[in-house]
């Protein structure tokens, strides 16, 4: 297994504008391929938009929604990836056969859909339908596997995953600057972004502070490091809808250290080349070998009704 060199990206997207937002993928990809990278990440949604979707009713959420792999963004995908050579990773609303709603993921290349996945803990619209299975798939030799924003805070999720094989998890958001019982938790003022040229200083300490990236860093290197595998987190920054989200696209190795992220106060990317022999360097490594399962198999299995309070995150509240 070789090393392989994939990015992370970082854009403002527009509320139900596939067209724009499609053409910041096909913008950064190129870019990215350009520079030798051989995967590109975006946020959760970076097809659609997100945090606008909490109006919805059905019937506008079917609307939005596509079919996957027979829908005009997988196709546009699909030509993104052939035309820069590129593998592309993206997210969008999806609807199937019986108008079922999801919450999904594709991971595509010049031939067409490698990989989908929904999520298994949607919210921010009532009628999205819960995935049911994980998703594991190769890329370039590397197994992958893809878990989406709320996903990644239910820890057996991570585990999951990587006991299925993934070296790699891909971790498309759309987190950060909102409210929450958390100490220090809150929205981040738009007027900020507004002023993010003249006053970059008192935006980057609200995106680095609590409300944003000290929160993440919190948890977010721990899913790494216990798991033993890269994560490749894609966040959006600037206003999404109504509401400011502070990029701080990473990827960090199986050590749980940070080995690139975007930074820039706008539409950004960061590319790192991961190395297969940290897989096995790493603690994590060592502690799935350690594992005993017959002392906790029952517990873990046990009968639970799984509850999920859903915040709609109107401003005010």
């Amino acid at each position: 297994m070789e090393n392989l060199k994939i990015t992370t990206a970082q854009f403002e997207n527009r509320s139900g504008d596939k067209s724009y937002n499609l053409s910041m993928i096909r913008k950064l990809a190129q870019k990215a391929a350009e520079e030798g990278s051989q995967v590109i990440a975006f946020h959760e949604c970076s097809i659609t938009g997100y945090t606008f979707a909490r109006h919805l009713s059905k019937e506008q959420m079917l609307e939005l929604a596509e079919h996957v792999p027979d829908g005009p963004s997988v196709t546009a995908l699909t030509e993104i990836a052939r035309s820069t050579g590129i593998t592309v990773l993206a997210g969008l609303f999806e609807k199937d056969s019986d108008d079922k709603l999801y919450k999904t993921y594709v991971c595509v290349n010049e031939q067409g859909l490698v990989a989908r996945y929904r999520k298994l803990h949607p919210f921010i619209n009532p009628h999205l339908t819960p995935g049911d299975a994980y998703c594991v798939f190769e890329l370039h030799g590397w197994k992958c596997g893809i878990l989406i924003c709320y996903d990644n805070n239910i820890i057996e999720n991570v585990r999951a995953t990587t006991l299925l094989g993934a070296q790699v998890i891909f971790m498309p958001h759309v987190t950060m600057c909102t409210p929450s019982t958390r100490p220090g938790a809150g929205f981040v003022d738009a007027a900020l972004w507004e002023k993010r040229e003249s006053d970059p200083t008192s935006l980057r300490l609200a995106f680095d502070g609590m409300k944003g990236r000290d929160w993440l860093l919190k948890w977010l290197p721990s899913r790494a490091y216990d798991n033993a595998v890269y994560v490749v987190f894609s966040n959006p920054i600037g206003m999404d809808d109504d509401q400011l989200k502070n990029g701080c696209s990473m990827i960090i190795d199986p050590f749980g250290d940070i080995i690139a992220e975007c930074r820039k106060l706008g539409d950004d990317l960061v590319t790192a080349a991961i190395q297969p022999e940290k897989l096995t360097q790493a603690g994590g490594y060592r502690y799935l070998k350690a594992r005993r399962p017959d002392l906790y198999r029952d517990i873990i299995g046990k009968e639970h009704q799984p509850e999920q309070k859903v915040i709609w995150l109107q401003k005010g509240e």
